[in-house]
């Protein structure tokens, strides 16, 4: 006998719900196995492609994206006679 409508609705639900509650088991075991690997070999955002590019930056390690509003230390820079374009990364 087919199934009613219903059913399959029902039985599509259960499956949506089965497939959310491995999805978070199986993110928590892959973020656990990067979190190691990150500790393990010492890894950071930017060795990653995570980290925003920094745009300009200083002697200092002082660093901007080039977004918002400039930082006092590029002000400075700049009123001292350096171009942006010396400070570009």
């Amino acid at each position: 006998m087919a199934r009613t409508y219903l059913e399959i609705q029902n039985e599509i639900a259960q499956l949506q719900q089965a497939a959310a509650t491995a999805r978070r088991k199986e993110v928590t075991e892959v973020i656990g196995r990067i979190k190691t690997a990150i500790a393990a070999y010492g890894l950071t955002a930017a060795d990653l492609g995570l980290a925003p590019a920094a745009g300009y930056r200083d002697a200092a390690g002082n660093r901007w994206s080039g977004r918002g509003r400039r930082p006092a230390w590029v002000n400075a820079a700049l009123a001292a006679g350096k171009t942006l374009e010396q400070l570009r990364a």
